[in-house]
């Protein structure tokens, strides 16, 4: 199999990838665009994800299996590192990545419709892994931009995260969608960030765009609308549900708890129980502003 290697910037991250000369990568990963590095640059890789044909059958210990859009995830524990499984419609997608997730190879199922999706899941795993190694996380959020800061909305699914952020859209002037699903937060001197990705869930916005923080809020369906400040350990609990991380890598874990504490110390959180209306969204805007 030829290979064409690409490279990526994502949140100020870069990463490597190569992927078979034969699909043209727009067809594949056509989220990925805004996102592309062209020419050479001085920026470090932090992984280095290849396609290879077969990977070796290693002994491995199971860690946890969940379904997502994609179909059916399990995740192991390997000696060298880890191993991803995505099972789709009969077929079976691997990567096998070391301990640090600086480097990642997959065996992807071509004959996959969705093959294309499965690539851009794996990206997207040893990236959310790598990152929190650099003071960043990935988190499972709908993040909207207004007044040159970014604003993330968190909780369940089936929450309203997304309806949240359309009413922001909708009733707060000049507020637009930064990312739906996965932004990536970094810390940098200091302050916080909000990183459009190019995973975004079910709607398309792929944006290479960075805000300063202005507000982090977890929520939850309610009768009527209300905002709780949250400071400290009670902030902390309120962003670490959402944040993509192996939690059986203790190494990986306080690493997290390290950054999502000194997010604790410099974003303003909240609590903002809600119906989805005009109401709770200028409530949640105007708590945070003050």
């Amino acid at each position: 199999m030829t290979t064409t290697g690409y490279r990526f910037r994502v949140a100020g991250f870069t990463f490597a990838a190569a992927l078979p000369s034969a699909i043209g990568i727009d067809a594949l990963l056509p989220s990925f665009r805004p996102f592309r590095e062209s020419g050479d640059t001085e920026r470090e890789d932090i992984f280095r994800f290849s396609s290879v044909e077969s990977l070796p059958d290693v002994a491995r210990t199971l860690l946890e299996e969940t379904d997502n859009d994609m179909g059916h995830l399990r995740l192991f524990s390997t000696e060298a590192g880890y191993r991803v499984e995505l099972i789709h419609d009969g077929h079976t997608h691997v990567m096998h990545t070391d301990s640090s997730f600086s480097a990642a190879e997959a065996q992807v199922s071509w004959q996959d419709k969705k093959a294309g999706d499965a690539v851009s899941s794996m990206l997207r795993i040893a990236y959310s892994q790598a990152v929190i190694l650099r003071d960043a996380v990935s988190i499972h959020a709908a993040a909207v931009f207004t007044g040159g800061r970014a604003y993330l909305f968190m909780g369940k699914s089936g929450t309203g995260k997304s309806t949240h952020a359309a009413l922001w859209i909708k009733h707060i002037p000049g507020t637009q969608l930064l990312n739906d699903d996965n932004p990536t937060v970094r810390l940098i001197d200091g302050r916080a960030y909000a990183c459009g990705t190019p995973w975004s869930g079910k709607t398309p916005c792929y944006r290479q765009l960075t805000f300063p923080i202005g507000g982090m809020v977890r929520l939850s369906q309610a009768s009527e609308n209300r905002f709780l400040p949250l400071e400290g350990a009670d902030a902390f609990i309120a962003v670490y549900p959402g944040c993509s991380v192996i939690s059986q890598d203790d190494r990986l874990c306080n690493m997290l708890y390290d950054t999502l504490a000194a997010l604790a110390e410099t974003v303003p959180a909240g609590a903002l129980s809600c119906r989805p209306d005009r109401e709770a969204a200028l409530l949640c805007h105007d708590s945070l502003i003050k």
